[in-house]
Order: structure tokens, then C-alpha cells, then sequence
């Protein structure tokens, strides 16, 4: 025995250095400015001490150890990672084209791997442009969203942190407008098709055991005409419930948006048209709304792309006007605002860039920057409750830091898209 555990020692002293467990770096970034989340205002002079892939403290007084390594931030503003709680990672449409035809084109031409391939492309664009977590809600075919969190949390891709849904729960035909009774299998192969109460149920399940984090629902199908039943969206909601799972919805009329919250789903995203009782309702219940706008520049462009040929600035003026009505009367009645892009379709610049357009959305709508940027982190972290992790900085949260040039609360629209720091994990993507 003496023998055996000489021999040990013997072994541990010839093993080399660099195979020894060493400590988690620490890091010390000093803040010009830095965002406040929790209390939704901004504080001067800040240090963020980072250790391994946690925030470790944040003060003005800390004390940097000599030699330890430090990134100069003090001439920007330094803000958590960005959140966008809708997106759809596997999923691009062509300006001039339609869900119908490009997801269908997905289904049978694009294929697996090459979507896989491309969302990885995408995935990467995001984290560049400040979004270190997304909410990812379907189409992404048999579970490819789960397949690509898999390879950004095991370092093959680099891209945001991941939450994603799998296939989104769907009445019949999905979102698959026009296509023929012979081809519905088609629908089948993006969307989760709900076959009454005890299918919804198994659903969940399904959806739970291959990896969803959250399930989506349809809640009314639009472009289709069918919908979800209350009894239907309820089992789901009692079922993800029981395993500790979030509901969200899909909703883009009031009734839609009543039935869900009736039914006790968790959020609504979009909610394009909603009563005053409907908003009063789910700011009672604490539901959030993901509004998911266009900014002027954004619907300009696609309307230029579509060749619509009549009066653009006046169809621009009426439908922001109807985005910003309802975005007021939510704030006003109480619901909590999260932010999310739903930017699926190619505006011919790196989507991650695109996505933020729905920031300016809400700025334009009369949010102010301060309330934009909880939306765009701690509320979002509230939903998914990981609002001590994510969406903060401070002691205990995962080390996803970002930082802009300009002024946050005097420019806004400009200074959101220019970032010049992105750390997601304790690790550095953008910036010395």
C-alpha cells in the first residue's frame, strides 16, 4: 500500500503544469458609463470585476490587483448582453417572397443541414451586434434549433445563448397558407399539428423531451383562419406548467390574445390588435407582450421591395400609427414590454444588425431609451426567471457584457448599433 502511494505522488508531480485545474481568470472592465437595469437608470465610474464566466462584483471602489488584466471601457456606455426574445434563427424569407413558399422551400429544398448551416451563420451575426441570448420560437423544422444550442454551448458554433421552443403548436395546416389537402404533411414537418386535448397534452411532452426550453403555441394561425381552442391551449398550459416549462403565444387579434390569456398562457407575441380590456386583463395577470414592430426604415424597404404601388408614405404613416397606438396603451395600462424582433425576414444586412431595428421601433413609438433597454435585458430575463443571471450586471450573473459608442438616452437610434465590446460567457467575441 506505502508502494502505491508513492507511486501516486510520483505521478501527480511529473504531470505538466498547464494540466493542473487553475483558477477562473479574472478580468477588471472599467465603465464610462453603465446601465442599471434593475433600476432602470445609468451610473458613472463603474468597475465590473469578472471571474471565470461570472460577474463578481460591481462598484466604484474596487481595488485592481497589480499586473491583472483590464479592458478600458470608460469612454463608452457598458450595458448587459441584449435579449431578443423572438426570432426565428432557422427560418430567412426573401424580401419579394411568403411563408408558404419559403417554408415549404425549406421543408423539401433547403434541407437539415443546410439549415442548420446557415442559422449557424446567422446565429453568429447576432452575437456580433450585442444580442447575447435569444428566445428561438420554431420554424426550425424537427428540432433543429435544439441541435444548433447544442453546438454554441459546446463552442462548435459561435452564437448567442439559446432558448428555444422546437416546433411551434399549431391548429391544422400551420402557417402554410394555400397548400393543397394532399401535401398538408408538409405543414407537419415545421409545425406540431393539434389534433384536440390528449394530442396537445402528448405534444408538450414531445416537445419537452427533444429539448424545448419553452413551448410556443399558435394561438390563432394567421396567415391561416383556425385557431387553437381555450380547452386545447389550456391542457398545453396545465401540461408545460407541471414540468416547469413557459407558454407563449402567438396572437395577432384580440380574440386570439384573450383566449390565450384566458387559457393562462405565460406571454403573448405580437398582439398587432388588442382591446384596452384585453391589455387591462393581462397586466393583471402579469403577461407580458413581445411586441414585434417595424421601425419607418424597415417597412419602407419592404414595401419598396414588394413594389406596392400605392400611396407608401401614407400606408407607412397608418400602419405605424396602429403599432404605436397599441405600444402606448400597453405601457399605459400596466403590461410588461419585451422586446423581440421576429426578424425572419432578409433585409439584406446581417440579421443580428436587422433585428435591433425593433428597438428603434419603440423608440419611435415614444418609448423612452432607459425603458427600451429593460425591455431588451431584465425584463426579458423576468419571463425566462433568470433575472439574477441574465439581463444585469451584477454579483452573480453570467459575464454578458456589452458596450456602445455614443449616447444612449440622447441618441438612441444611432448609438444601439454601435458596439465596439461583446463579452457572452466571460468570453470576448468583439473588442481588444
Amino acid at each position: 500500500m506505502k508502494f502505491f502511494y508513492t507511486l501516486l505522488s510520483m505521478l501527480f508531480l511529473s504531470i505538466p503544469q498547464f494540466m493542473v485545474a487553475q483558477a477562473p481568470k479574472e478580468v477588471f472592465i472599467k465603465a464610462g458609463k453603465l446601465f442599471d437595469s434593475a433600476k432602470g437608470v445609468l451610473v458613472s465610474n463603474q468597475v465590473i470585476q469578472v471571474k471565470g464566466n461570472v460577474i463578481e462584483n460591481v462598484g466604484s471602489n474596487l481595488t485592481i490587483p497589480q499586473g491583472a488584466e483590464v479592458i478600458d471601457l470608460s469612454a463608452y456606455t457598458v450595458l448587459p448582453g441584449l435579449i431578443d426574445a423572438h426570432v426565428h434563427l432557422l427560418y430567412l424569407e426573401s424580401l419579394k417572397s411568403d411563408l408558404s413558399t419559403e417554408g415549404i422551400k425549406a421543408v423539401v429544398m433547403e434541407g437539415d443541414a443546410l439549415r442548420a448551416l446557415r442559422a449557424s451563420a446567422r446565429a453568429k451575426t447576432f452575437l456580433e451586434a450585442g444580442i447575447t441570448t435569444v428566445k428561438d420560437l420554431g420554424n426550425s423544422g424537427q428540432f433543429l434549433d435544439v441541435a444548433l444550442k447544442r453546438a454554441i454551448n459546446e463552442g462548435a458554433v459561435v452564437g448567442p445563448r439559446m432558448f428555444v421552443s422546437g416546433p411551434i403548436l399549431s391548429s391544422e395546416g400551420g402557417q402554410f397558407p394555400g397548400v393543397l389537402h394532399k401535401h398538408k404533411h408538409l405543414a407537419s414537418e415545421e409545425y406540431r399539428i393539434i389534433k384536440g386535448k390528449e394530442d396537445a397534452i402528448n405534444a408538450v411532452r414531445e416537445n419537452i423531451t427533444y429539448g424545448a426550453d419553452i413551448i410556443k403555441i399558435c394561438s390563432n394561425n394567421t396567415p391561416n383562419n383556425t385557431s387553437l381552442t381555450i380547452d386545447e391551449m389550456k391542457a398545453i398550459v396545465n401540461m408545460a406548467h407541471r414540468y416547469g416549462k413557459k407558454v407563449t403565444a402567438h396572437a395577432t387579434d384580440n380574440e386570439a390574445v384573450w383566449e390565450a390569456v384566458m387559457a393562462g398562457v405565460d406571454g403573448i407575441e405580437h398582439g398587432y390588435e388588442v382591446a384596452d380590456s384585453t391589455l387591462k386583463l393581462m397586466a393583471s395577470k402579469g403577461i407580458p407582450l413581445v411586441p414585434t414592430d417595424a421601425s419607418k426604415k424597415i417597412m419602407a424597404k419592404y414595401l419598396e421591395a414588394q413594389d406596392f404601388q400605392g400611396n407608401k408614405e401614407e400606408t407607412i404613416k397608418g400602419i405605424l400609427a396602429d403599432q404605436h397606438d397599441r405600444l402606448s396603451r400597453a405601457i399605459q395600462h400596466g403590461v410588461t414590454i419585451v422586446a423581440g424582433s421576429d426578424m425572419y425576414i432578409n433585409m439584406e444586412e446581417p440579421q443580428g444588425n436587422a433585428a435591433k431595428s425593433v428597438l428603434v421601433s419603440y423608440h419611435e413609438a415614444g418609448m423612452k431609451p432607459l425603458e427600451i433597454l429593460k425591455a431588451a435585458t431584465i425584463n426579458s430575463a423576468k419571463f425566462m426567471g433568470l433575472e439574477n443571471r441574465l439581463g444585469v450586471l451584477k454579483k452573480g450573473a453570467w459575464a454578458d457584457i456589452i458596450a456602445v459608442k455614443g449616447d444612449v438616452e440622447a441618441n438612441f437610434p444611432e448609438t444601439i448599433f454601435n458596439v465596439v465590446f461583446v463579452m457572452k460567457n466571460g468570453k470576448k467575441y468583439v473588442g481588444e
